[in-house]
């Protein structure tokens, strides 16, 4: 499983320590020397730059947190003495976050720092497969700071960094991104999906295209039929491989083992025990304390709301799912999904309580101060990667769930919505020609009955169900005019709230930089 060997030399190790902690000036006290620049093998250095995306990508507190936390799919609720975290997470879900919010500012910096070891590497005479890898990651962190803040940091590789980074903004931005995967997408490797591909090129494409009108005017988008047909085509070039299907369970793409089994994952971040990112967050965040052998924090939860979106017989909505070395869970019970009412000890099947002893009853309501005696049973807790017992029996370490950021039936949802919104249909696969094949294709596949029709606001319910969890939620709202709108606890939010700030530390430092309208 593991395709990269991390080369612990003390010009990598700098390199990492640079990448993960430097700010937008790219600290001058974290620099390498020329001596070690000089000794630098330009394959470590690419293993540095793949590793420097997994704080802002993998987990549960950067770039998750701001598409996820922000929408309707994920609470973070304060319990008691619990999770109150100097508000950083109720700002998310209120849409009250300023330009001093941690989680605002850590996302920010760690993006720059991914573009600062994608960039630097390149001046190390790379292959020109690791030079496309490379130029790949590195749009893959703009596209990020594109989507999240709308101003883009960049330097040419070898630049003098006591100067202060230069910026693209909106269109702009999203211009050089398409130029940059364009000009490499030949030079990148077919596979494995833990390494940037030709066709995790082909869905970033994708990506880009579909929300092109959204970074041009993300109040009022317009989408050109001529950029929701590039969709199209570039869905079908991916189809047409026939590399990719759906796997017997849609958690196969998410498991321990998700390399061998997730027959859906296009691009992912390669995970092993010792040398991973925090992807076990995702469980270790919902799981109650008394959750053994996961030992969880007890905080975010989903809304009723985003809950009642899923049919009961949709395997989305949560399954008992086997996982090597895992408990025997004698009665099946939900172990991945959304977890919801009495919670069971998943070896011995007794019924698990709360630290007050009360029986763990998750229950559908939620707020996002708790305060009363069952604090602690609020709201279902939704977890899309299922547990790597084995590694949490070992110490916990780090896990074996590859984290997914490309997979099929994204690729195909996209490709509906292209034509739902006036791209020209067509049929490729076995998913039909039209928006509505294209997503009952999926939904029947989950256990979830047919759609008779379709129309946008259904198809973004329909991407809640299928991707939730998978950092998408936010995007998908704003290109749908759904994420300034009121919901439970939040009240409408004012349109500069579709764009986040630029942390105030970084704006004190880049007079390139000029903080967004309504901050």
């Amino acid at each position: 499983m593991n395709y990269y060997k991390l080369t612990t030399t003390a010009a990598v190790l700098g390199l990492l320590q640079l990448a993960s902690s430097c700010d937008v000036q790219e600290r001058l006290d974290g620099q390498l020397t020329e001596d070690q620049l000089a000794a630098s093998d330009p394959a470590a250095l690419l293993t540095g730059a793949y590793n420097s995306l997994r704080d802002p990508l993998q987990g549960c507190v950067s770039v998750f947190a701001l598409e996820e936390v922000s929408t309707d799919a994920r609470i973070m609720p304060t319990r008691g003495p619990d999770w109150d975290d100097n508000g950083k997470w109720r700002e998310l879900f209120n849409h009250t976050w300023t330009p001093n919010n941690e989680r605002v500012r850590d996302t920010f910096t760690q993006l720059n720092g991914a573009i600062y070891a994608t960039t630097d590497l390149l001046r190390f005479n790379p292959t020109t497969q690791q030079q496309a890898e490379a130029r790949f990651l590195r749009a893959w962190a703009m596209f990020w700071e594109l989507d999240l803040y709308d101003q883009v940091l960049y330097r040419d590789p070898g630049e003098n960094v006591s100067e202060p980074a230069r910026v693209r903004k909106g269109s702009e931005a999203l211009d050089y991104i398409v130029s940059e995967i364009m000009a490499v997408q030949q030079d990148l490797p077919e596979g494995p999906a833990g390494r940037a591909s030709k066709d995790a090129a082909r869905v970033l494409l994708m990506k880009c295209y579909l929300n092109k009108g959204v970074y041009a005017n993300r109040q009022t988008p317009t989408f050109a039929v001529a950029d929701l047909n590039q969709v199209v085509q570039l869905a079908d070039q991916i189809i047409n491989s026939g590399k990719y299907s759906f796997a017997p369970s849609v958690f196969d793409n998410f498991a321990p083992n998700n390399t061998a089994i997730g027959r859906e994952n296009i691009f992912t971040q390669e995970n092993t025990f010792g040398n991973a990112g925090p992807t076990r967050d995702f469980w270790k965040f919902v799981s109650h304390y008394n959750m053994r052998p996961v030992d969880g924090y007890n905080g975010p939860a989903t809304t009723a709301e985003f809950y009642s979106l899923f049919e009961a017989g949709d395997e989305r909505r949560g399954v008992a799912y086997e996982t090597p070395g895992g408990p025997a869970n004698p009665n099946k019970r939900v172990n991945v999904g959304f977890l919801v009412g009495q919670q069971y000890d998943l070896t011995t099947d007794a019924p698990v309580k709360t630290r007050g002893g009360a029986p763990l009853v998750f229950t559908q309501e939620i707020n996002l101060f708790e305060t009363g005696g069952d604090l602690e049973l609020k709201g279902i807790r939704p977890n899309k990667y299922p547990v790597d017992y084995v590694s949490e029996g070992k110490g916990g370490n780090g896990c074996e769930n590859d984290h997914v950021s490309f997979r099929l039936a994204d690729v195909l949802l996209m490709k509906a919505e292209a034509i739902l919104r006036g791209a020209t249909p067509t049929s490729a696969g076995s998913y039909g020609g039209t928006a509505l094949a294209i997503v009952n294709a999926i939904r029947t596949d989950r256990g979830a009955s047919a759609l008779g029709t379709l129309s946008l606001d259904v198809l973004l319910d329909e991407r809640g169900r299928e991707l939730y969890g998978e950092s998408w939620r936010r995007q998908d709202m704003i290109r749908f005019g759904k994420f300034l709108l009121a919901r439970k606890d939040k009240p409408a939010s004012p349109p500069f709230r579709l764009i986040y700030p630029i942390p105030q530390t970084q704006v004190d430092v880049n007079p390139n930089l000029s903080q967004n309208p309504g901050y």
